[in-house]
């Protein structure tokens, strides 16, 4: 009975093929731009989460900040810090202890700045960091050529440094064997400072640089932490440090008791700051909240497209009943049926929307991916989604031709046999 009802319905819309063309067309464009949106939106949130994942879903990152009053404001007249102020390496070395079994290592870091190294027509940008050992791990560098840091490096504070192959790019052509051993020289507070190249690492595009020339991104160049606090005396203040957590252990957990035991133990009487420790991981689950949110928004806007389409298809069923009123009275009176005729429209109206979901779904999706290609992330559908749309056609076919199907099946035949 189906079956036939479905041949019965493809013979009909092929007998108007441009009425059925016209119908499918709203259905076409709901279910494509839900499809694309669903893509584009998927690989955005996708590079985003990886982009941040790649910061440290283990990590705790921990800081120094402004301490606010009983009231919770914070003054505007806050004195500066001082030498007490800062984080020492005897409370590094009480966090190790403590939470042992909790984390793997501190990360520190001392940002020396943003410098353009050159050497007569070649250039490069470079955010100089002096970095001790666990803040190389934290980075997770892939080496390309050279080495990493080695202990002594560490120890002895060497004037050894870890430029990207994007740097390789600009100074040495892209030849990364010819690259080490070579000098990166630069000048910091009036100060002339030479580096080694021990190490070429992968350059990873967080995307932040967008509408910034290849020739002119900034990447990280890595020096040890020692070598930074020795050129530099305020580097070996410390205001800011990473913690990255063992397996098994809960980062935002380990916020929370950082923030207790640095403030309980030595900042408890400090009367202008305070520690503030937060998890990556926390930030992460917050900004994949955002962007599911974002993405549930943009999908409404496209199902408003796809309900104009299935208000079409009702229209466009109601109109096309009006004109077969004598096809449906001399089916009525061979012996049809209300529930016969009303099946009939209805698997019209599925049919429709199905063909027109199918071929909105292969648009969508083309247009998805070359939407998310242009924008450099790579994007492609959701399975789930595409069978979802697919479902919701079909839906939006008996939802929308249910009342057209229901007004054949109730006209009388012999009135129907008169409709001129």
């Amino acid at each position: 009975m189906i079956l036939e009802n479905i041949k019965l319905s493809l013979s009909a819309l092929y007998a108007n093929k441009m009425r059925t063309l016209l119908t499918m067309l709203g259905i076409v464009i709901g279910i494509a731009s839900m499809i694309a949106i669903m893509t584009v939106s998927d690989a955005m949130n996708k590079a985003t989460m990886t982009s941040m994942g790649d910061m440290g879903a283990n990590v705790v990152s921990v800081f120094i900040t402004q301490k606010p009053d009983e009231s919770g404001n914070y003054s505007e007249n806050v004195r500066s810090m001082k030498d007490k102020d800062y984080i020492t390496q005897e409370m590094l070395a009480g966090i190790e202890k403590t939470f042992n079994s909790q984390i793997s290592g501190i990360s520190i870091t001392a940002e020396l700045g943003s410098l353009k190294v050159t050497d007569k027509k070649r250039y490069a940008n470079i955010q100089l960091i002096g970095s001790n050992e666990t803040g190389i791990k934290k980075n997770n560098l892939n080496i390309l050529s050279g080495r990493t840091f080695t202990s002594k490096d560490y120890s002895d504070g060497k004037k050894v440094i870890l430029v990207s192959d994007k740097y390789v790019t600009n100074m040495f052509d892209g030849d990364k064997d010819k690259a080490l051993g070579q000098n990166v020289e630069v000048v910091i507070n009036n100060k002339y400072f030479i580096y080694t190249i021990v190490g070429v690492y992968e350059y990873h595009d967080s995307g932040y640089g967008s509408g910034t020339s290849q020739k002119d991104i900034q990447t990280n160049a890595f020096i040890p932490y020692k070598t930074a606090t020795r050129q530099l005396r305020d580097s070996a203040k410390i205001s800011s440090f990473d913690v990255l957590t063992k397996t098994g252990a809960d980062p935002t957990t380990l916020s929370y008791s950082l923030t207790e035991y640095m403030n309980e133990n030595y900042y408890k009487n400090n009367d202008a700051y305070y520690i503030y420790a937060y998890s990556m991981k926390a930030e992460i689950k917050e900004m994949e909240s955002m962007l599911n949110t974002q993405k549930m928004a943009f999908m409404a806007v496209g199902a408003i497209s796809l309900l104009v389409g299935g208000i079409g298809v009702m229209n466009i069923m109601v109109v096309s009943i009006t004109e077969r009123t004598r096809e449906i009275g001399t089916r009525k009176a061979l012996g049809a049926t209300n529930g016969m005729v009303r099946l009939q429209f209805i698997t019209e109206a599925v049919v429709v929307c199905f063909i027109g979901g199918v071929i909105g779904v292969i648009l969508g999706v083309a247009f998805g991916i070359g939407a998310s290609n242009l924008m450099s992330y790579q994007g492609s559908p959701s399975v789930k989604g595409v069978i979802a749309c697919l479902v919701f056609s079909i839906i939006f076919g008996v939802f929308f031709g249910y009342y057209p199907a229901n007004k054949a099946a109730k006209l009388n035949p012999i009135e129907a046999l008169r409709y001129e």
